[in-house]
């Protein structure tokens, strides 16, 4: 049987929850009778219901007395411990499958390789990596923090064409055009949280949510200051979930941030913090949206020195234009 072919439309089910299961990882989920899908399911909410246990609810609508003959295609181990929801192996050895294709083990502590065991314990047969590599990429960042002990961060920054922020007097200035501030909302809805500096919830007074017309969880928010009184009001606080952290050691801070379940941060902030994070060798991946407008000797330059990028190791990924715009993405 095919496995790939319907491993990579469990992947594309998956895809379209990716806004709304976060920080949660996406799976996709199909039951197979012979060489034709029968049920399929996704985890489509963050605390909702897992993939395997929506396909298998779908199963039981048919009525299907004889199940061992079916095959259960996961793009992600199942898991085998109580969280929001029971164990999904459970239900999967309930259902009297005898058959299940896994795209790629579950990295976490808390499952990893145990959901597995438990079903091969079971007697089921359980065919592993099957698109191993697309389904680890189909959660990127869920890995990344798995891997690392710490969630993937994105620094994305709006610089003029001769790399500089903003203009030295304070003044405020869009430097970017309305196509790649568009475009920027996606970015935004794609992580778990938004980490900024308190000169830029001063000055700028920024929203810093996602304002996309689809569904999405929005990001939490984080603010690195000294200063310990803010105005609630401050469009930054409003409707959101915000945690503030003492402007010290932004390793700890990291550290601190890790220990939650955000898998992935967006810093947008000014020069000062923005420089810190790569210095500390706290980057991934660093977004550039560059216009085609010079602030010149009025403007404040983004980096410390203008090979710091290559300093530290960040090659271009993709260069492409948006509107009169280019956006280039940088990663290790």
């Amino acid at each position: 049987m095919d496995y790939e072919k319907f491993m990579q439309q469990a992947i594309l089910l998956a895809q379209k929850y990716r806004y709304t299961t976060k920080p949660n990882p996406v799976v996709g989920a199909l039951i197979l009778h012979k060489n034709e899908v029968i049920c399929q399911g996704a985890h489509e909410q963050y605390g909702g219901a897992h993939a395997e246990v929506n396909c298998l609810n779908e199963l039981k609508k048919l009525n299907i007395t004889n199940t061992e003959n079916l095959t259960l295609i996961c793009t992600l181990e199942p898991c085998n411990h109580f969280g929001k929801t029971p164990p999904c192996t459970d239900a999967i050895i309930a259902s009297g499958i005898k058959r299940v294709v896994i795209g790629s083990d579950d990295p976490n502590p808390k499952v990893s390789g145990t959901g597995i065991k438990k079903m091969v314990e079971n007697g089921i047969e359980v065919i592993e990596d099957v698109l191993r590599q697309e389904t680890i990429n189909l959660n990127k960042f869920f890995f990344f923090k798995h891997k690392t002990k710490r969630p993937f961060i994105t620094i994305k920054l709006a610089s003029s064409k001769d790399g500089k922020s903003h203009n030295n007097d304070g003044s405020s200035t869009w430097i970017t055009s309305e196509a790649s501030r568009s475009d920027v909302q996606i970015v935004r809805a794609k992580h778990d949280a938004i980490l900024t500096g308190g000169n830029t919830v001063r000055n700028d007074n920024p929203r810093m949510n996602a304002r996309v017309n689809f569904p999405v969880n929005q990001p939490k928010k984080i603010l690195l200051t000294a200063q310990r009184n803010w105005d609630k009001n401050l469009h930054f606080f409003q409707n959101a979930d915000v945690e503030i952290f003492n402007l010290g050691d932004l390793k700890k801070v990291i550290d601190s941030i890790s220990q939650t379940e955000i898998n992935s941060i967006l810093v947008e902030a000014g020069p000062k913090l923005v420089n810190s994070f790569i210095k500390n060798e706290l980057c991934d991946q660093l977004i550039i949206y560059e216009s085609n407008k010079e602030l010149g000797d009025a403007g404040v330059p983004w980096f410390d020195s203008p090979d710091l990028i290559d300093r530290y190791g960040f090659k271009v990924k993709s260069n492409y234009t948006i509107g009169p715009d280019t956006k280039m993405v940088f990663e290790k």
